[in-house]
């Protein structure tokens, strides 16, 4: 073999073996990084312990309030916990949530369309705080029903923006009436300050792209 072929050899043979060496370096970085994670997430995890009936608000312009709301009626179902569902805006247009849940999940869940539609679609001011106040009845009887482990008030926000229901009262009897253990989950754009003053977890949902905006109507299985 020529003296060239030896070194070029020798010099793939020390790059092979560059190599190999960084492997199990760079596993070993990745393996003490994470258990340096685990060490100070366990210790924190030691902390919590506590359970309580929380307060959940999901509000902003972005699509996704009620898809998450009802994403955690069905955790909550799987854990066989009861739950019930208010729907503030709705009307009578029906829904996958709505047709899914009262079929398969009759005696689990609670489910109460009681809006006539949007505001656009009523123009009557009066007929609107009517149909807000008779939701926030119901809402009120399912939230002390202590067997309700998580009430859903759907696009309460929306009946409180426009001053359909008083957010004083609501806010009042979220922090004296609701039972301890129960969840309550209210969902709408633009939620009041107050309300997210008193929430223990408040996401607001932003918009970066929406289909709407391209001349896409509103699908079934996405939107309703």
């Amino acid at each position: 073999m020529h003296e060239g072929s030896h070194e070029t050899a020798s010099l793939v043979k020390g790059k092979g073996a560059m190599l190999a060496g960084t492997v199990p370096n760079e596993a070993a970085r990745h393996a003490e990084k994470k258990a340096r994670i685990k060490a100070a997430r366990d210790r924190m995890m030691i902390e919590k312990t506590g359970e309580k009936g929380l307060i959940l608000v999901l509000t902003g312009p972005g699509k996704g309030k009620s898809s998450s709301a009802f994403g955690m009626v069905m955790r909550a179902i799987s854990h066989g916990m009861p739950v019930a569902v208010v729907q503030f805006i709705k009307g009578a247009m029906a829904t996958g949530e709505r047709e899914f849940l009262l079929t398969h999940f009759p005696t689990l869940c609670e489910f109460h369309t009681m809006g006539e539609g949007f505001t656009w679609e009523t123009q009557d001011l009066e007929r609107d705080r009517a149909a807000a106040a008779r939701a926030w009845a119901k809402a009120k009887d399912l939230i002390r029903d202590e067997r309700n482990r998580l009430v859903l008030l759907d696009e309460i926000n929306i009946a409180l923006r426009y001053d359909y229901l008083d957010i004083a009262e609501v806010v009042g009897f979220l922090l004296s009436e609701k039972p301890e253990m129960t969840h309550v989950l209210l969902t709408g754009r633009n939620a009041k300050p107050e309300l997210i003053e008193i929430a223990d977890l408040v996401t607001e949902m932003t918009v970066v792209k929406h289909p709407f905006r391209q001349g896409i109507k509103a699908q079934a299985g996405i939107e309703f």
